[in-house]
């Protein structure tokens, strides 16, 4: 094959491959995802220049409180905005696919023949999980901790009252009250520690303990513990709306000492956001080598930020 046959290969290649990766791409995106689950759990902020070092924003609360006052004084009481900034800074990876120039001319050689997604899937499904792990756990090498390991936030206990002393939910099983008892103790907690102004909506289990949930009857009834929970707790009780209750993976020792931990919060953006100026996306179609055509794709992300670590709370040793 001479020099010009070439060329005229490659560049029919790189133009095919660039239809392909048209076709490819809307594939990729509309594939869901069922087991990932931080677009469910945590606001996901979008906003913002995507190329930006650093994202800024601003916490604010209210100080003040009124009093009685004698219409000769002139100490009234003032209110006042207490506003703290934030600087979250911004960081980029990568995930990507590729075809090689002998897969190309494979289907270039079959009418309306068509590269499969299942590349670019690989591509996205590695994208998906790594936001999960950065949500959930945060990542060691940027010093950004997630929703279940975040030093700020307030860790307890569970009580030792099962069966041989015993915090774990597994002793507690033959008592589900005393289940109940440690959910509504977490619930409260928020509560009651943010003067009745915070309530928890969300609640996350580890999966043993959630299967355990689902498979323990209250005794004399037909209702699981986990649909009770879901239906009569605190946050029910006094909003009138379900309680969220999910399991995660890594819950099982996420506690201190390696136990098993819940965690409880409210999914909205005041309290808590990932912060994603820049979903993943794919670049155009790059001829790396005389051989194989990358197709790039990135993304960045500041990772979650526990705006109110009051309104998250941690029960350890379930």
């Amino acid at each position: 094959m001479n020099y010009n046959a070439q060329f005229h290969d490659a560049q029919s290649a790189l133009s095919f491959m660039q239809q392909q990766a048209s076709y490819i791409e809307p594939q990729v995106y509309a594939t869901q995802y069922p087991e990932i689950q931080y677009p469910d759990l945590v606001p996901v902020d979008t906003s913002g220049n995507e190329w930006a070092k650093s994202k800024t924003f601003y916490s604010s609360d209210k100080v003040g409180q009124a009093a009685w006052f004698h219409h000769l004084a002139n100490d009234v009481p003032m209110a006042d905005i207490v506003r703290t900034k934030f600087e979250v800074g911004l960081e980029m990876a990568s995930i990507g696919y590729y075809y090689t120039l002998e897969e190309i001319g494979v289907a270039q050689q079959i009418p309306n023949m068509n590269l499969t997604s299942e590349r670019g899937d690989a591509a996205r499904r590695a994208y998906e999980e790594f936001m999960e792990r950065i949500v959930f756990t945060g990542d060691l090498t940027k010093n950004w901790t997630g929703l279940t390991n975040d030093t700020t936030v307030t860790a307890g206990s569970a009580i030792a009252d099962g069966t041989g002393t015993s915090a774990l939910w597994t002793a507690k099983a033959s008592n589900p009250d005393l289940i109940i008892r440690d959910v509504n103790s977490i619930l409260t907690g928020i509560y009651t520690a943010s003067n009745t102004v915070e309530m928890a909506d969300t609640l996350l289990v580890p999966i043993n303990s959630f299967t355990l949930l689902a498979n323990t009857r209250l005794p004399n009834t037909t209702a699981n513990v986990l649909g009770w929970l879901q239906q009569y707790n605190t946050y029910t009780a006094i909003t009138g709306q379900q309680l969220t209750v999910r399991a995660v993976r890594g819950l099982d020792t996420a506690g201190s000492g390696g136990t098993a931990r819940i965690v409880a919060y409210r999914n909205d953006p005041a309290i808590l956001k990932l912060h994603l100026p820049m979903p993943h996306k794919f670049l155009g179609v790059m001829q790396v080598t005389a051989l194989r055509y990358d197709i790039p794709g990135i993304f960045r992300t500041g990772g979650l930020e526990i705006r109110r670590p009051g309104s998250v709370r941690y029960l350890d040793g379930i």
